[in-house]
């Protein structure tokens, strides 16, 4: 036996190892030749029994390339073109440097390094040869091994030719320094090949490398890859897409359709099925060719040859193809007889692999022979063990590179699984899921299913085809993860990222796969930098093996025995906010899920009576010492037991110092809160920790979890023994925990806490940003929740006044005398209600309305009914949602309303308005128009249409309404009944409110409402919970808004994003120029001038939910515009020339969220790619303020123009927001100079293009930037979340740091776009915060919802003033009658105050105390009795919150 054998022998046993050298094809016969129940005897006699080999460590890359489909002889096997096999495995190979190196230091991993992939012939071996170069550019790197070992034994064996060869890996030509260092070796090279090149802006730069040079090659083999690249292939007269006439016009004709078939409109573009039926179709033509006559079929011949050769992976192959290329194509090398070259040899199509099988197995029957009944006797597997599948990548074991395979497989039998691999070779990974490891009928044989290529199920690298994967995988059934090999990145790299998985990677491994269905991301290999080879990660690799059980025993146990803890959240932390979930009614959804659960078979023991006692006992502990109540202490751990059983307590003492620290304890021990009812814990996660720190706030980038949030989750893993977590409601704080930021590693405290537990969590339907942090950095499978139902505004007091007034104008407009009285009435009022400060030309209440033409009174009154249909019309979520509980019909009909209010061009369906509107010959754009002009007789008609779309919806509606008001199933539609009785009930809707709609018109329309509406009541909330705990698949979908996607319903999903590579869309990009067009005519209205700089918030929900029209309206406003590649990807900007776009370009300053930069991080590449490209344009800086501005920049910063045009920011890597809104919500005292200086910290980290994925500090470029800005300006695209729902947005808004950053020191215009109807509105920011006002903290519609809704409804009322107030502090946008008519509804109205002191008197005292504040911080001014009647409520409110009585 060889050193190197006896080295690799000796280390398959031991413990721990994670990678050893490949074995030979000769060693692999040998090994696999006796039967697997006998012992292996080597030729020096050393044994190794196979279940020791896998128990022990890993038998990397032991396999034999046969099946009983495919089987060969072993001389055919090991057929090599011109060299004795036994010299493959020769001291200089790449074996002998990886032999026996232990992953455990993870010491082999270093940077990507084209040198390594570089093999130069000695001078010996060039003499009297002729010399070839071989240049490769590979997507991943498992070719570098089998392609430098191949290229060695050429220069080896005596022959006609010698070779050198050099790889790139296709994310190195990013690089200026590569790209040039390719463009040189291809110079001088004779052979170029590349494959899956599909990443559009690097098959573009390679395509400008290759195409001027392509003529000098004598042979040029693009495999598939983007169509642009393969149009570089080259072999003779061969041309794979342009072959006319002959015996290849039929085959070259296959390939076009293949091609438009792919990217047909109605399905989605995949390169992926592309290439799989490329694949079929040229496994079928070498015979033929073989024998027509010409070159042409030659030469096709052998390119389908090469292709084969390329795709069997091992050194013999690549061996063979590059001989058969240089024999055929390279001038001088004639002494090669291409004829005698092996036949390609190339494993089974698709199979099951295992790594000490003696085989490829054809069918699960023939595995589960050998497997069952062989090998885990011998490995000592239970046969009622988890069965689980793995989704492998041919061509890693093709080429051998199969390390991270095997060491994944050695990890799940360690544990005591059973495990299946199934591959193919083409990207269709469906259909080895669909042949071996699902029944006749679909459903998993498996417990759970891996896949380890980390690419969509069916697409690959390409793209994908989510609608047939998802199919797949619901009937399959069963949980599915796709975990993560690093390939554009080394260990190394990644390991000391704080990004993590690189950003292309994000898009094709991340993205795409979580569209399908698939959760939990994790890394589980590496990638070494010198050799290329794949790496199993020990410690990741554990991670996942025992996350795949966990989920697999959910199917097993039962339902008595599971353990279930459900956590809860209270942020700000105060008992009053226990229970803190977007739009959720937390206790009432929880008591609801723990009936359904004992109702399964659950021990559920001692559930309350009532929801109100299931709340008192989390927040009442019976044994408390002080007559003030604390929250219910279920378990005292131990200094001692923490430091035992938490493996990272250590770590935390850099920020808490030694436990048990200040938070969650009694000084003793550490408290977990909460209360076990039998097998279920329902427990309060703990906060951040520093919310109350205004230091630490300001000048922590970010920072470790306290000791008390540590123990929580260890007490949940290894005390409670939890068998699921599930977190409820939007949203924790244990995905925002410190650490990369996507691709976690061990040592990312998301990744720590939650251990390696199945995380389920109830998440808000229109939240899917936020949702996808949760998934990726907490490995959450996400359980989308409605929100609440919407209402219309309506209109009350004053408001309500006004309206009649204007009502009775309408009918006495003509009567001069009348008239005019009703108008000054109309005008008297609306300044009592204080429209004024939305009207700027109101006339006053001195002016007599009888001395104006009534064309003038028509003005002021279209003006006022404008705006009050305005607030109307305000769709207004109605209280809280309860999980598991649908909407009525009656709340189902604003929700129907709002969808039919928009246009589907894509489905060919007109919205409600517009058919409205036509019916009266009208068009709605210009009914709009006329209406936001104030035009009398639009906003009329725009009421009219309202009116009479909501009782048409109300008339589909109540077709499929039952007699409780609730609609259990939806009835069809009436057909040709309706054709006799006089049409539809929806077009006799219409004709009541005088509306002549034909019904050929609103058919479409409204058979598609009827399948919303199905769609809206459907209660999947609480089943899809119960199906996730048995081990079941969880449908994906889309998260966003229901009313532009209507897909997100129903909920109870399994929440993704989106492709982002897809976005901005062409109706984004529509929708966007539309909105840039109103913000600069109403710039140009306010300030005269064009603005020459705007700061720019962009959020990842808003483009998920716009399909990317913020992005599109910074492009717009640059003067670029987004271009697609032929996969309908968006990765290229172009600028629109001056002449087209008729105006200056405006300069542009990006701040971006994290979640937006977690999400969007290519499109933030693309946006500075635009804004540098508009910078470097050589025109005029009067129409060119991007360079105006950056030539400024560069001059005073001294810096270059391409850095100076820098304006793409955000936080850096793993921390998210400026953190003002915390700050504010728990009225921290910090000043607002600390604030602003806290924004720009910890926003200024610039990205750019020139190093993507990096964030680099450059607070100092962020304040320059921001000194020249004219405008700030936000977008606003949902109804349910606006301005003060949330602390989102005043705490990304930097109004008052501009201010104070500019050098004239004038504040700038504040505005808002509003896109939440199909009429989009451009605001100022006071504008939109008066409307948010007026529609839910002033309106007794939304306060007497969430009055009902008892403690949590009292909660959302004092958030949205504490919400209210962040405006102030970040822009003075709040104005005085907001509080003091907030003050008199909620203060001076005793009995609404006595209301919320009897439902929550924490969250009464946090609105006293946000009064008090904005008073002493001067942004309003009241009178001193106001100020003594709330030092007067917040006493009451301390003496309540002492001795309170939640029975009351």
């Amino acid at each position: 036996m060889s050193s190197q054998s006896q080295v690799s022998m000796a280390a398959m046993t031991e413990p721990g190892l994670a990678f050893v050298a490949q074995p030979s094809m000769t060693h692999v016969q040998r090994l696999v030749k006796p039967s697997v129940t006998q012992q292996p005897v080597s030729n020096d006699g050393d044994a190794k029994t196979f279940s020791a080999a896998v128990m022990g460590g890993s038998l990397l890359g032991l396999t034999a390339g046969m099946s009983k489909r495919s089987k060969r002889s072993k001389r055919s096997l090991l057929r090599v073109a011109t060299a004795d096999v036994q010299t493959m495995n020769a001291p200089d190979g790449e074996d002998e440097m990886m032999a026996g190196v232990s992953g455990g230091a993870f010491g082999g991993y270093t940077q990507s390094n084209v040198a390594a992939r570089r093999v130069v012939p000695s001078e010996e071996q060039r003499k009297g040869r002729k010399f070839v170069k071989v240049v490769y550019v590979v997507l991943e790197s498992q070719y570098q091994s089998a392609m430098t070992t191949a290229i060695r034994q050429i220069n080896k064996t005596p022959g006609p030719v010698c070779m050198e060869c050099v790889g790139y890996l296709l994310e190195e030509i990013r690089s200026p320094e590569s790209e040039e260092q390719l463009a040189k070796d291809l110079d001088d090279a004779n052979i170029f090949i590349c494959s899956l090149i599909f990443v559009q802006e690097l098959a573009e730069k390679l395509v400008k490398i290759v195409e001027p040079r392509r003529d000098q090659l004598d042979a040029c083999l693009c495999f598939p890859s983007m169509p642009e690249v393969m149009k570089q292939n080259k072999l003779g007269t061969f041309d794979l897409t342009q072959i006319a006439g002959g015996p290849l016009g039929n085959f070259a004709q296959q390939v076009k359709d293949l091609r438009k078939n792919s990217l047909s409109k109605n399905k989605p573009a995949s390169g992926g099925n592309f290439q799989d039926s490329l694949l079929k179709l040229v496994r079928t033509l070498p015979k033929v060719l073989k024998f027509l006559p010409g070159e042409q079929a030659a030469d096709a011949r052998t390119f389908v040859l090469s292709l084969q050769h390329w795709l069997g992976g091992t050194p013999e192959n690549l061996e063979a193809m590059l001989l058969r290329i240089a024999g055929g194509y390279v001038p001088g090398v004639e002494e090669i007889d291409t004829e005698k070259l092996m036949e390609p040899v190339v494993l089974p199509d698709m199979g099951i692999w295992h790594p000490l099988a003696p085989q490829i197995f054809d069918t699960m029957d023939e595995y589960r022979e050998w497997y069952d009944n062989v090998h885990c006797p011998a490995a000592g597997i239970l046969p009622d063990a988890p069965f689980i599948g793995l989704v492998l990548q041919k061509s890693h074991i093709a080429t051998k590179d199969d390390g991270h395979y095997v060491g994944m497989v050695q990890e799940l039998e360690r544990r005591g699984a059973r495990v299946a691999c199934t591959y193919t070779g083409g990207l269709d990974f469906s259909v080895p899921v669909q042949e071996y490891l699902a029944s006749s009928n679909g459903e998993g044989v498996v417990d759970a299913l891996v896949n380890l290529t980390g690419f969509s199920l069916v697409g690959g690298p390409a793209s994908q085809d989510a609608k047939k994967a998802k199919e797949v995988l619901m009937k399959l059934n069963r949980p599915y993860m796709v975990s993560v090999p690093l390939v554009f990145q080394s260990f190394t790299e990644w390991q000391n990222s704080q990004l993590g998985l690189h950003p292309v990677q994000v898009a094709l491994q991340v993205s795409l796969p979580e569209i399908d269905g698939a959760i939990e991301p994790l890394i589980f290999s590496g990638r070494d930098g010198t050799s290329g080879r794949s790496i199993p990660m020990q410690d990741r690799i554990g991670s996942l093996a025992t996350r795949a059980m966990n989920w697999a025993n959910l199917r097993r146990k039962s339902n008595a025995e599971k353990k279930l803890s459900i956590c809860v959240f209270q942020f700000p932390p105060d008992k009053g906010n226990v229970g803190t979930a977007a739009y959720l009614d937390v206790f009432g959804s929880i008591y609801a899920v723990m009936k359904e659960l004992k109702k399964q078979g659950y021990t559920v023991e001692d559930i309350p009576d009532s929801v109100e006692g299931l709340q008192k006992s989390i927040l009442e502990d019976p044994e408390a010492a002080m007559s003030m109540s604390e929250l219910n202490v279920e378990y005292r751990m131990s200094v001692d037991e923490y430091k035992e059983l938490c493996p990272f307590s250590e770590d935390l003492h850099e920020n808490w110092g030694p436990p048990p620290g200040e938070l969650n304890t009694d000084g003793q021990d550490l408290l977990i809160y909460g209360k076990k009812f039998g097998n279920i814990f329902l427990g309060v996660q703990p906060t951040f920790g520093y919310e109350g720190d205004p230091m630490r706030l300001l000048f922590a980038k970010s920072a470790s979890p306290h000791h008390g949030f540590a123990a929580f989750y260890t007490y949940l893993e290894f005390i409670f023994k939890a068998d699921a977590l599930l977190h409820f409601g939007t949203h924790g704080s244990l995905e925002f925990m410190p650490g990369k930021q996507v691709g976690m590693s061990g040592s990312c405290y998301p990744d720590r806490l939650i251990s390696v537990l199945p995380n389920l969590y109830y998440y808000a339907a229109n939240n899917p940003s936020e949702a996808t942090i949760a998934k990726r950095r907490s490995y959450a499978s996400t359980i989308s929740y409605l929100t609440p139902p919407a209402e219309n505004a309506g209109l009350y007091k004053g408001l309500k006044e006004l309206s009649d007034l204007v009502k009775s104008y309408q009918g006495l407009r003509e009567n001069e005398q009348r008239g005019a009285s009703i108008v000054n009435s109309i005008i008297a009022t609306a300044r009592q209600c204080n429209l004024d400060k939305d009207i700027d030309d109101l006339p006053s209440e001195e002016d007599d309305m009888a001395k104006v033409t009534m064309e003038e009174r028509d003005d002021v009154v279209g003006k006022v009914y404008r705006l009050l249909m305005e607030i109307e019309s305000r769709a207004l979520p109605m209280g809280l949602h309860q999980v598991g509980v649908p909407p009525s019909a009656e709340e189902s009909i604003a929700t129907l309303v709002n969808i039919a209010q928009l246009d589907r061009p894509d489905m060919s369906i007109k919205s409600l308005p517009r058919i409205i509107a036509e019916s009266r010959g009208k068009d709605i754009e210009a009914v709009y128009k006329g209406n936001n002009d104030g035009n009398l007789e639009d906003v009329a008609l725009v009421q009219d249409i309202t009116l009479a779309s909501r009782a048409a919806v109300g008339a589909l509606v109540q077709q499929s309404t039952n007699a409780d008001g609730r609609v259990e199933a939806v009835n069809p539609m009436q057909g040709m009944f309706d054709f006799f009785s006089g049409g539809s009930v929806y077009k006799k809707a219409l004709a009541e409110c005088g509306f002549d709609c034909s019904d050929d018109d609103l058919k479409p329309l409204f058979e598609y409402l009827q399948v919303c509406l199905g769609e809206v009541v459907r209660n999947n909330e609480v089943p899809t919970l119960i199906n996730a705990l048995d081990g079941k698949f969880i449908e994906p979908g889309p998260g966003g808004d229901p009313i532009r996607n209507p897909d997100v319903l129903p909920t109870g999903k399994n929440m993704h994003a989106l492709d982002p590579n897809s976005i901005p869309t062409k109706a984004a990009c529509d929708v966007a120029l539309v909105v840039v067009e109103r913000l600069l005519e109403s710039l140009k209205q306010q300030q005269g001038e064009m603005p020459e700089s705007i700061a720019f918030t962009l959020w990842g929900t808003d483009n998920i939910k716009t399909y990317g029209e913020s992005l599109a309206q910074v492009l717009a406003l640059v003067g670029a515009r987004p271009v697609p590649d032929s996969l309908g990807r968006v990765n290229k900007v172009e600028l629109i020339p001056l002449e087209e776009l008729g105006r200056p370009r405006v300069d542009v300053v990006c701040n971006c969220s994290g979640v937006f930069r977690d999400l969007f991080i290519n499109q933030m590449n693309l946006l500075d790619r635009a804004i540098k490209a508009a910078a470097e344009a050589e025109e005029p800086v009067e129409m060119n303020f991007v360079r105006k501005h950056a030539m400024e920049q560069a001059q005073e910063l001294n810096i270059s123009l391409r850095q100076a045009a820098t304006r793409v920011f955000s936080n850096a890597a793993g921390s998210y927001s400026a953190n003002v809104g915390i700050a504010i919500e728990n009225g921290a005292n910090v000043d607002e100079d600390q604030l602003q200086e806290q924004f720009v910290t910890r926003k200024g980290f610039a990205l750019s293009s020139d190093a993507p994925g990096e964030l680099q500090e450059a607070s100092g470029l962020f304040k320059s930037a921001l000194s020249k800005v004219d405008v700030t300006f936000q977008n606003l695209d949902s109804s349910e979340i606006s301005l003060t729902d949330v602390s989102h947005y005043f705490d990304n808004d930097p109004t008052k740091v501009v201010g104070n950053l500019r050098k004239d020191g004038k504040k700038p215009a504040s505005l808002i776009a509003d896109t939440t109807t199909a009429n989009a509105q451009v605001r100022s920011l006071s504008a939109q915060v008066r409307l948010d006002s007026r529609t839910k903290l002033l309106n007794p519609k939304f306060y007497e919802a969430n009055l009902n809704g008892g403690y949590e409804g009292v909660r959302e009322i004092s958030k949205r003033m504490r919400f209210t107030f962040g405006w102030s502090t970040t822009a003075d946008a709040v104005d005085n009658f907001v509080y003091e008519d907030c003050n008199t509804t909620y203060i001076q109205d005793d009995e609404i105050k006595n209301r919320m002191l009897e439902a929550n008197p924490d969250a009464l005292r946090d609105m006293v105390q946000t009064f008090l504040e904005a008073n002493a911080k001067g942004y309003w001014d009241t009178d001193e009795e106001n100020l003594q009647k709330l030092r007067d409520v917040y006493q009451e409110c301390e003496d309540r919150i002492e001795g309170v009585d939640f029975a009351a």
